[in-house]
């Protein structure tokens, strides 16, 4: 039984879409979970990791009770602290972000009971809800592979609540600790500051500059990450990996949708996808087609009926991947 563990915060969320539709709903935490659990029913177990606010407990609880391979252990409201967000797209892709609640940071006691996890999928969405010494700890006790999404410290929240994005400035301390590193193109932007980029205060950058990747690339792989991933929108995803002190780049194409629905969870619903890829087949190529079919998925619809279980998931895979290139 392979064991995998869904590390973040699970804020209640309030979304106003691009097409003015008002979703309220828990996320972050909850997407891969819940994507996790339907693919790995009777082959594994989704470990939930997670502060909350007293009062948001039972419900969150409640959106794993039909799901018997996800323990909810590890969610804790001891300190009555949670995280609550309001998001206002203001188109498909961007959107302005608010945060009025933070919880406190997941630190090494709060892992300590599942260090035998086959991986460990890290989804902050701020830069304070994972402490270094967590991974640190997790690296020195645990064979598992750690997989981190770097929207959390690509963001800050200023006094008033609003998040900004931010430079990772001490990027250097953190890679030597991660296995997996995912981001998105504009966060990629804030991760190599050797050069400048402009994105601006709503959120908008040059969708169609990626010259900086390989050079960052190459640099995130020499400090000890195994596999880079950065997502290119409705394009798809460029995986990045070294191979006899080589730096090898592929590109996997993105599963197409007819219609884009809710955007929210996307980036953690796809960190989902690269954990069951490489706990179940250890492969980059195979991890980057799970985690761009979740990630689609997570598209199609407001609630979390939008996943599939393994068989429905894997002919989406067999459909857009294997039967065009067979």
């Amino acid at each position: 039984m392979k064991k995998i563990a869904i590390l973040g915060p699970i804020p209640r969320d309030t979304i106003l879409t691009h097409k003015n539709e008002i979703i309220e709903k828990y996320g972050c935490a909850t997407h891969p979970a819940i994507a996790l659990a339907k693919l790995m029913k009777n082959t594994g177990e989704v470990r939930v990791i997670s502060h909350v606010h007293k009062k948001d407990l039972t419900a969150i609880k409640g959106l794993f009770s039909s799901y018997d391979n996800v323990d909810v252990s590890g969610i804790d409201s001891e300190r009555d602290r949670g995280t609550v967000i309001e998001l206002k797209f203001i188109d498909q892709n961007n959107r302005l972000e608010k945060q009025t609640a933070f919880m406190n940071p997941i630190l090494p006691e709060d892992v300590e009971p599942y260090l035998d996890s086959d991986a460990f999928v890290f989804v902050p969405i701020t830069d304070f809800e994972i402490s270094l010494s967590t991974l640190k700890h997790i690296k020195k006790n645990s064979k598992g592979l750690v997989i981190f999404d770097a929207h959390g410290p690509t963001t800050s929240m200023n006094i008033n609540g609003s998040r900004e994005r931010k430079y990772w400035i001490d990027r250097d301390e953190w890679l030597p600790y991660i296995d997996v590193l995912k981001m998105n193109l504009e966060e990629s932007m804030c991760c190599w500051f050797k050069n400048e980029y402009h994105i601006d205060e709503m959120g908008h950058y040059d969708e169609e500059n990626t010259e900086h990747l390989d050079e960052f690339g190459e640099h995130v792989l020499k400090m000890g990450v195994k596999v880079l991933y950065v997502t290119l929108d409705s394009r798809g995803c460029v995986a990045y990996t070294m191979k006899k002190g080589q730096v090898q780049k592929e590109f996997i194409p993105s599963v197409p949708v007819d219609e884009v629905i809710d955007t929210t969870g996307c980036g953690d619903s796809f960190a989902g996808g690269l954990a069951y890829g490489f706990a179940y087949h250890n492969d980059l190529i195979i991890a980057a087609r799970y985690a761009n079919t979740l990630g689609a998925m997570r598209t199609q619809g407001k609630t979390y009926e939008v996943f599939k279980g393994l068989e429905e998931t894997n002919a989406i895979i067999k459909k857009h991947y294997l039967e065009k290139t067979s």
